[in-house]
């Protein structure tokens, strides 16, 4: 079976898989399958997003690569091509993280990583959830390296693969308790405390290797406590509702995706400046007599 069918087949297979275990194995027990922007995240999110975005990403990095004629070069052309792929998903994991950091220290770059976080409840399809120019800016980074150093083609299907069903595992309402593991290899147990609601902007950016929360002092598992609440703190954030009706609840989810895009570029509330303190007239012409 060729990759390109091997590839979907996988994600989809992955996706039924986590839908089973998160009804027979729930971490938060009566959540919704069809949760607040399911449809959203689903078909706008996943499929007409992604598609859209892959034209536009991999239609620049070939661009760029004509421009450039790195791939001639065929770098890692003698590299047997599992090693390409451990290679490519280490690096990029550690760049993903260095960034993920960033994004929730930086005011601009937090508002593109808003939508992100937007989700109140946390199941296989909430990690989805991004902004457009998010996933232009993290997939072009992590795709334009793999074909300009000349990586062999299966590279790029392999590792989008292992992307999109680490993203539904990590975000899946499954009880795991992958024990010492979870030192090393990132799971629902780490990641949900980093979508809970205000605690999750300084702790667990890591992706697919905790080991880097914990070589770099920002990872968070406390024995004994579950997180409450996810979501943003933003209680103005557009959501939708999933108590409407079937088609106005589509037309809602619909709206909500784009004003999730538009609601990245609101500007920032100003800071009023100190006021100058009250001076009596009386005190004025004081001062103007001395």
């Amino acid at each position: 079976m060729s990759l390109e069918i091997l590839s979907p087949a996988v994600i989809v297979g992955s996706a039924l898989l986590f839908i089973v275990l998160e009804r027979l194995f729930p971490y938060t027990k009566g959540q919704r399958l069809f949760h607040e922007g399911f449809f959203s995240d689903l078909f706008l999110y996943t499929f007409l997003q992604s598609y859209v975005l892959a034209w536009a990403i991999f239609g620049f990095i070939y661009w760029l690569d004509n421009l450039s004629g790195l791939s001639r070069l065929r770098l890692m052309a003698d590299i047997p091509v599992w090693a390409q792929v451990v290679f490519f998903v280490i690096t990029h994991d550690l760049y993903i993280y260095l960034f993920h950091r960033w994004q929730h220290r930086n005011k601009w770059l937090y508002r593109l990583h808003e939508a992100h976080h937007s989700p109140r409840e946390m199941d296989w399809i909430s990690g989805s959830r991004s902004h457009s120019l998010e996933i232009l800016i993290n997939q072009t980074i992590e795709f334009a390296p793999i074909i300009m150093l000349g990586a062999a083609p299966e590279v790029v299907v392999i590792k989008g693969m292992i992307d999109a069903v680490w993203g539904m595992y990590i975000h899946s309402n499954i009880n795991v308790k992958s024990g010492a593991l979870q030192y090393v290899i990132n799971g629902p147990e780490m990641h949900r405390w980093h979508h809970a609601k205000g605690k999750g902007n300084s702790v667990n950016y890591a992706t697919k290797l905790a080991i880097w929360d914990w070589l770099f002092g920002t990872a968070y598992l406390p024995k004994g406590e579950k997180p409450k609440v996810y979501g943003l703190t933003d209680d103005s954030y557009p959501l939708s509702s999933p108590d409407l009706p079937f088609l106005q609840r589509l037309w809602d989810e619909t709206k909500s995706y784009v004003l999730q895009h538009a609601v990245a570029f609101r500007p920032f509330k100003r800071t009023a400046p100190p006021s100058a303190p009250k001076v009596k007239p009386s005190q004025r012409l004081e001062e103007v007599a001395l």
